[in-house]
């Protein structure tokens, strides 16, 4: 969307790019004056804030639209009235909702990030309307948070994204097809036979807050690339073959899970694949860097074949033909726009739902998310182990291990896997990464972990079941 906000600064870095597009270079002198704000370290982040909650029939994005707009004298009443308990269930579930929104503000002004991915953050499905954005923005991010959830104290600085922007998506939106090999045929209310996995369209979908211009002209996005049309992907056969569990009618073990004409037309993202140029103006001039963003499908919940395996694998592995730019005849944007990034710096951002060292994506079958992050045009200070910036925490060090990870602070989610990256390219300079996810004896724990709060007290009742990731760049040069 059009920034609600436009400092005069940015006036200048705007005539930057004007020159820009007439020079061959990548970056050019900014003109110096009083009012430009120049840079030299930027910091991207990737957050899945679970504002999309599961199993949850009911839900729609005007319910996110409304909780999103509730004014901050009225969220103050309702904490109030839930801390001395005499709301009625209806609203205390209201009172819960706010307070999970307001501890992922209160983490996102504590990390401060200059380029921030929220991914499940529900839109319409086109991306079009903004009120859910704005009022997260206007309610929440533009307000003073507390380190300590609803115990106040401890306020945290107010941060504010001048840029806003929200894509459209494949969740929830109807394939007309039946994917879910229904003997009763197709039934367009199955969130499983939509072209990604939604109650309703704009379930699940993402979007991008930054400090810096982003680039609409120039943004790509592949919401309807074909999954047929990425090199060597499979579509997946019947393989689970459990007499205690019967095939959908007239489908026998080895049949391809979809027929060719759904297979014609199955589109890759679950979400979308957006390239979101990002104009940082420098000492040395605007730099410009990709803001690679997706969500791919969970490598789980499969029945009867591994397709959401190789769908999880596919989706990350785009990034990979897209960035090395090797089927420059393949890969086709929503515009009809053919070719990959070219030369260009990035960092590819989002809960990818695939991790580099353990799990199912570490089978030659389905790693694409390897075959990513181990790219020589990948930071491999960030993406290895052993790399100096792999992103950690002390939280997931300290939590249960309950599935035994190898590598247990590197986790990103509760869960129990690394999710989520926000990892630059090569030839970028990395200051500092890291994951936050504060231990017990650490100040703002109660921004994940409170007993007080629904069933659990823990992941989504509180904020999230994942944690916000970051890297740190040096963009002086």
């Amino acid at each position: 969307m059009t920034p609600h906000t436009a400092p005069l600064r940015f006036a200048y870095v705007l005539l930057s790019l004007l020159l820009l597009s007439a020079c061959n270079g990548k970056v050019i002198t900014p003109p110096t004056d009083e009012h430009t704000t120049l840079t030299n370290t930027v910091k991207f982040a990737s957050f899945n804030v679970s504002f999309a909650h599961d199993g949850d029939p009911s839900e729609n994005f005007e319910q996110w639209v409304s909780f999103m707009n509730i004014p901050v004298e009225q969220q103050k009443v309702l904490i109030q009235s839930w801390k001395k308990g005499t709301l009625d269930e209806s609203q205390n579930r209201l009172a819960e909702r706010i307070i999970q929104i307001r501890n992922v503000a209160a983490i996102i002004q504590k990390v401060r990030p200059d380029v921030l991915l929220l991914n499940e953050f529900n839109n319409d499905g086109t991306g079009k309307n903004t009120l859910a954005l704005t009022g997260f923005q206007t309610h929440y991010l533009s307000v003073s948070q507390s380190m300590n959830s609803v115990d106040g104290g401890d306020m945290l600085e107010p941060i504010h994204y001048p840029y806003q922007q929200s894509y459209a998506t494949n969740t929830g939106l109807a394939s007309g097809m039946n994917l879910t090999k229904s003997a009763t045929g197709y039934d367009n209310t199955n969130p499983n036979n939509a072209y990604g996995y939604g109650v309703y369209h704009g379930h699940y979908a993402f979007a991008l807050l930054s400090k810096y211009e982003i680039d609409q002209n120039n943004t790509r996005t592949f919401q309807t690339f074909k999954r047929k049309d990425l090199p060597h992907a499979v579509n997946p056969t019947i393989n689970v073959c459990d007499d205690t569990k019967p095939l959908p009618s007239a489908m026998a073990c080895g049949d391809n899970w979809f027929s060719d004409e759904e297979w014609q037309n199955l589109r890759l993202s679950s979400k979308n694949h957006v390239d979101a140029p990002i104009h940082i103006p420098t000492q040395s001039g605007v730099k410009t860097i990709h803001a690679l963003l997706s969500h791919p499908t969970p490598p789980a919940f499969d029945t009867f074949s591994d397709n959401n395996k190789y769908r999880n694998s596919d989706e990350n592995l785009f990034w990979l033909h897209y960035i090395s730019n090797n089927d420059t005849s393949v890969l086709y944007d929503d515009k009809g726009q053919y070719g990959g990034l070219g030369k260009e710096s990035f960092v590819i951002m989002g809960d990818l739902n695939a991790d580099t060292t353990w799990g199912r994506t570490t089978d030659e079958r389905f790693n694409g998310i390897q075959q990513l992050m181990f790219h020589p045009l990948v930071n491999q200070k960030v993406t290895r182990i052993d790399g100096n910036h792999f992103p950690v925490s002390l939280g997931a060090e300290q939590e249960p291990n309950k599935r035994n990870h190898p590598h247990p602070k590197i986790r990103t989610a509760t869960f129990g896997s690394k999710a989520d990256y926000s990892v630059p390219s090569a030839d970028l300079q990395v200051l500092d990464s890291g994951v936050y996810w504060p231990a017990e004896s650490e100040s703002g724990r109660l921004l994940f972990n409170d007993p007080r709060i629904g069933q659990r007290g823990t992941d989504k009742e509180v904020s999230s079941d994942h944690r916000l990731v970051w890297v740190t760049l040096d963009v002086s040069n």
